[in-house]
């Protein structure tokens, strides 16, 4: 059998740590890319003359398009090198980004980034599976924790240097900044990092699981990509769910029968990779009442800007971002349950004081919450995953990380469906009942009603125009009202998601005593007795 082993000179120090931040840095672009371009899409609108219905194709396309890549990402660094696929992936993104930079209309941008995620959809997975070859076991929670900086940090400073661009600049420069610091890191990366060993090509190429996976993939990120504008009323929406449901059968059926399947999904009787892969999943549902709920509620409600939002937010990512590397740290030395379980107990405190949010509570107050929320994400995100992945046999590293970000990604649809379908049913619901209460018996409805009428018959109005605007002012003063309930609704949801999380981690194993057997196997790329024995158990 064909191992995939580390490249040579891994087990140097110095270009150890130097792999590691040719890699950061293409996972920080990716990451920064994902949240900065939203803060454009009202300027992209006016732009290009585009309604809502179609400039959201900018934002869905990409998220379609790096869908569909991620699960062959790993036939390719197994086929090609992961060097080789790393730069390419990097070159072809730096090129969208130039390309979307120089847009004309709607229809280009959209294709433009079609052609950004398709590098974009690689680099996580692939920098992720370097990683792995790179760094002993030992140390890889550190390593996958100053990783994990690009991956926390990026989405929250996003919005501020977006909108800072939007303001200051003109506003392709969101695209124009990843040029040169991607012209930097694909020639940084041809210098430095070396190649892995290849596994050579039999001419099986199973091309049943390409498309099967890309047909499911792209249909339920689609369908659940739709948010709270999902309307199953509409016949297309069930009919693309049964298509991809159908087509995610096939692709199952075929992968546990293929001799050479695209995703080996026998990785999932590795028993700590499928706990951390729950885990995440569950924990997902309270990452997105953060990186979703949280600025609709700032920027909806309170009125803040997009920049503002970021300056408020910006704290929490720093937090993530310091608590990584120290969470890895602790990660090496103690195993993934003395960290994660206090890290997740940190963020279910933080999301439950964020469930009491009101529209008086100050932003001051808000940034402290996030920033203890962002403690508890860095110490309880990555400790997980590495302890998931560091079960898994070497020469699967690559098609494990490819299936994890496969599961990742439909789950961050899924997750922001699921909380976008919540506070829009939540609202409607509270903004019914909020509403049966504004009667002429109501004696603090009536104050309000007369004290808006008053300010506006004082403004010049007439009588009837003070009354009916007043009527319009309570009703919005109602929605708002409605809609934070629902938010908090929404949030509190994921504080059960938490404490499940917290179930899930002690069902994990601890594999302290066998990580310490191999670091010198996984230096040199040699497989110990116990190593192959796991790998037989995997295959079988």
């Amino acid at each position: 059998m064909n191992e995939h082993s580390a490249p040579e000179g891994a087990g140097d120090s110095l270009y150890k740590w130097s792999a590691l931040l040719v890699v950061v840095i293409g996972t920080f672009m990716v990451m920064l890319d994902s949240s900065i371009v939203n803060i454009a899409v009202p300027k992209m609108m006016n732009v290009f003359g585009a309604d809502l219905e179609s400039i959201k194709w900018v934002l869905t396309g990409y998220t379609l398009a790096m869908g569909s890549v991620v699960p062959i990402t790993g036939f390719l660094s197994d086929t090609f090198g992961i060097k080789k696929l790393f730069i390419a992936a990097l070159g072809i993104f730096t090129l969208g980004s130039f390309l979307c930079g120089f847009a004309w209309s709607t229809n280009t941008m959209i294709g433009f980034r079609v052609i950004q995620a398709i590098g974009g959809g690689a680099i996580m997975p692939v920098g992720m599976s370097y990683i792995m070859q790179v760094f002993p076991i030992e140390e890889r929670g550190k390593a996958l924790g100053f990783w994990g900086i690009a991956s926390m940090s990026a989405p929250a400073i996003g919005p501020t240097l977006g909108g800072y661009i939007i303001q200051y600049m003109d506003w392709r420069f969101i695209f124009y900044v990843n040029v040169p610091v991607g012209v930097v890191g694909v020639i940084v990366a041809a210098i430095l990092l070396k190649e892995t060993t290849l596994k050579p090509y039999k001419g099986n190429f199973d091309y049943v699981g390409l498309f099967s996976s890309i047909a499911g993939i792209v249909s339920l990120l689609y369908v659940f990509g739709e948010g709270d504008s999902l309307d199953w009323g509409n016949v297309k929406y069930p009919l693309i769910l049964t298509f991809g449901l159908f087509s995610l059968l096939i692709f199952i059926v075929n992968e546990l029968t293929h001799p050479e399947p695209l995703l080996e999904l026998r990785v999932f009787k590795v028993y700590n990779f499928t706990v951390s892969q729950f885990i995440t999943g569950v924990t997902t549902l309270a990452l997105m009442s953060g990186m979703y709920v949280l600025p609709l509620f700032l920027q909806n409600l309170r009125g803040y800007t997009a920049m503002q939002t970021g300056i408020i937010l910006f704290p929490s990512a720093i937090a993530s971002g310091l608590m990584m590397p120290i969470s890895g740290a602790l990660f090496d030395k103690f195993g993934a349950k003395v960290v994660t379980i206090p890290g997740l107990t940190i963020l279910a405190f933080a999301t439950y004081e964020m469930s009491k949010f009101t529209m008086d509570t100050t932003s001051t107050t808000i940034t402290l919450i996030a920033a203890i929320r962002g403690v508890g994400l860095g110490f309880s995100m990555m400790p997980v995953n590495t302890a998931g992945m560091n079960d898994v046999p070497r020469h699967l590293y690559g098609k494990a990380t490819a299936l994890s970000t496969t599961v990742r990604s439909i789950l961050n649809a899924l997750a922001i469906t699921f909380m976008t379908t919540v506070i829009s049913n939540k609202s409607n619901e509270n903004y019914a009942r909020l509403a049966e209460q504004i009667t002429p018996f109501n004696s603090t409805a009536n104050t309000l009603m007369k004290g808006l009428q008053g300010v506006y018959m004082k403004s010049g109005l007439s009588q009837g125009d003070a009354y009916g605007s007043s009527l319009s002012t309570l009703g919005r003063i109602i929605y708002g009202q409605a809609y934070l309930d629902a938010m908090n609704h929404a949030i509190a949801i994921t504080v059960f998601a938490v404490a499940l999380a917290i179930c899930l981690v002690l069902l994990m194993r601890n594999t302290k005593k066998t990580r310490k057997k191999e670091p010198d196997s996984s230096i040199k790329g040699e497989e110990s007795n116990g190593t192959e024995a796991r790998i037989a158990t995997v295959l079988e």
